[in-house]
């Protein structure tokens, strides 16, 4: 699948990192990780020559109550592990400024976004470690209902105080489920990528899709279609527990290293709803955007405003 460099499509449409059929080295090879030379200042387009860090990346992670404790567990473990990683420290050293600043956020409902770890600067094994360990010792919590917007809101605004000027601005959203309170997510998603960020994802499909948890099935897709975008957006699905640590410190690495990874469509050639080879990728979202709010609102009797 070629990636698409509009910006228009790039909010329409991401692209999903193959990590379910390839290996992380493989995946990386794809990439070009490593291959292609450093970037230097004279490189940088004027808007980002005065630039301080590789990237400012802010990691969105979903608290509501469709995570379960054990899914709360992997979720912080694989990021914790990624970022100590030597694959991670690598691609940190291959930047222009060998540096990035990073904060970690936990989120669930339109209201309820916190910052667990404020904005620190990573430049090597030291402040890496520091920055992991400070995730790993926060205290769990859960909350009531998924929005997904409010998290990308919430994010998008706290690049203004990340103290540091990146060649690129990055949300790494991650979450089981889709946004069912507050703004429409991909009206959201539009306003943040419109401001130069990009959204990648990491959307977590452990579990069957259930009407008491109102879990969908094509998650991947919904993420693909409504929640990523800006250039080279791409996501990482999980399937199963065995993938956590891989896929998330593959997902880091790319972002880091800001390169674009081999990607497939979310949904396989072979299947009706996907595109065919070379096909350009449909106008239109495969899955309702709403599908989230109108879940909930069936499932308490409200009836259903949303298409």
């Amino acid at each position: 699948m070629k990636i698409l460099a509009t910006a228009e499509t790039d909010m329409r449409r991401g692209i999903r990192v193959a990590a379910a059929g390839m290996g992380f080295g493989a995946v990386l090879a794809a990439a070009g990780l490593g291959a292609a030379p450093a970037l230097r200042f004279a490189d940088l387009p004027a808007s980002q020559a005065g630039s301080t860090v590789d990237v400012e990346l802010v990691l969105a992670v979903d608290v509501s109550y469709s995570m379960d404790p054990d899914e709360q567990a992997l979720q912080r473990e694989g990021y914790v592990t990624a970022l100590t990683s030597p694959e991670f420290l690598g691609a940190l050293r291959q930047g222009m400024h060998g540096k990035i600043v990073a904060t970690y956020v936990e989120w669930a409902g339109a209201a309820d976004q916190r910052v667990v770890v404020p904005w620190r600067l990573i430049d090597g094994p030291a402040t890496a470690e520091a920055f992991a360990t400070a995730i790993a010792e926060a205290p769990y919590r859960r909350a009531y209902r998924t929005s997904i917007s409010g998290a990308l809101q919430f994010s998008s605004q706290l690049f203004q105080e990340s103290g540091q000027r990146g060649i690129r601005r990055v949300i790494d959203v991650s979450g089981d489920g889709a946004n069912n309170q507050g703004a429409p997510v991909d009206i959201t998603r539009d306003e943040v990528v419109a401001k130069g960020i990009t959204i990648n994802g990491l959307p977590l499909m452990l579990k069957r899709p259930s009407v008491a948890t109102m879990d969908i099935e094509a998650l991947d897709i919904y993420y693909e279609d409504c929640v990523i975008g800006g250039p080279s957006a791409f996501m990482v699905p999980i399937r199963d527990r065995s993938q956590f640590r891989e896929a998330t410190r593959t997902k880091l690495v790319l972002e880091v290293a800001g390169r674009a990874p081999r990607v497939i469509p979310a949904a396989e050639p072979d299947q009706a709803a996907g595109p065919g080879p070379g096909a350009a990728p449909p106008a239109a979202p495969r899955v309702s955007c709403t599908v989230g709010e109108r879940l909930w609102q069936q499932r308490w009797g409200r009836g259903s405003d949303f298409n």
